[in-house]
């Protein structure tokens, strides 16, 4: 989701979004193995600490280029594996930080998700999220209507930071391992692929992409030697002939689910 905000809505490409994941996840997990934190309070300076790093990327990188806040955050990136490589004392290093406590399950993430979810469809249909979408048209014309482009794309980058950094937490204390190899700019990359696939004007789709493009390596598994293949042939098949993604601007609604149960009783 926080891929899906920084590209989705406002036309950016985060090469370090995966690095924001990895400060939740770190943070979280050594203030409560190290120090002996309560996890509520951990979390809540995982976050912070998450906000921290997106205003010092966001602060003196927003009013550049599109293309050079790509390189900006790819190198925020590799400076953040880079640092938790290089502090085994503190990270574990290249071998990773183990024994974290199980402190999430299945049902906190699946809440998690929910919130997340309501707060980004609620940004984005709100008047900030309007004016996403004018910016990512037309940077020059949101401009010209008066748009603080600069501010925006700031708020926008802050709360997908805030967003992917809770992520990250809730990965370390549920796969109780976390390793500087799972955060790097690969992920990132994949997680713009799947905002491309899903419809880079859909949310519904981005979750979609996301349930389909990560149970896809899983339902390959039998096919090992392919399986790579298959899956770079089966996204390049969808960014060609569906530019517009597998959903394009479509968005799954409470209205859209009536029609689809009464087109059902209808056929029943």
């Amino acid at each position: 989701m926080g891929a899906y905000m920084v590209t989705g809505l406002t036309g950016l490409f985060s090469f370090g979004q995966a690095a924001f994941m990895a400060v939740g996840a770190y943070v979280s997990a050594v203030l409560v193995k190290n120090f002996a934190m309560p996890f509520p309070l951990a979390v809540l300076a995982a976050v912070l600490v998450g906000l921290t790093a997106g205003a010092l990327v966001g602060i003196p990188t927003i009013r550049l280029r599109r293309d050079y806040i790509s390189l900006v955050t790819f190198g925020f990136g590799e400076a953040i594996i880079s640092v938790l490589n290089n502090s085994a004392n503190i990270t574990g290093g290249a071998m990773g930080l183990s024994g974290i406590p199980q402190y999430t399950n299945f049902l906190v993430v699946l809440v998690s998700v929910l919130v997340c979810l309501f707060i980004v469809v609620g940004y984005k249909y709100s008047k900030y999220g309007r004016q996403c979408l004018a910016l990512r048209s037309d940077e020059l014309a949101a401009k010209s209507m008066g748009i603080n482009v600069a501010r925006l794309k700031l708020t926008t980058f802050l709360l997908a930071s805030v967003i992917t950094s809770y992520a990250g937490v809730l990965y370390g204390f549920y796969t109780t391992y976390v390793e500087p190899g799972t955060f790097g700019w690969v992920v990132s990359a994949e997680w713009l692929i799947i905002v491309f696939v899903g419809g880079i004007n859909s949310l519904t789709g981005a979750v979609f992409a996301t349930i389909v493009l990560t149970g896809l390596p899983e339902l390959l598994r039998f096919a090992s030697e392919w399986r790579v293949t298959i899956y770079c042939v089966i996204v390049l098949l969808i960014i060609n002939y569906r530019q517009a993604g597998i959903f394009g601007e479509y968005e799954l609604s409470y209205s859209s689910l009536r029609q689809l149960f009464r087109k059902g009783a209808k056929t029943a």
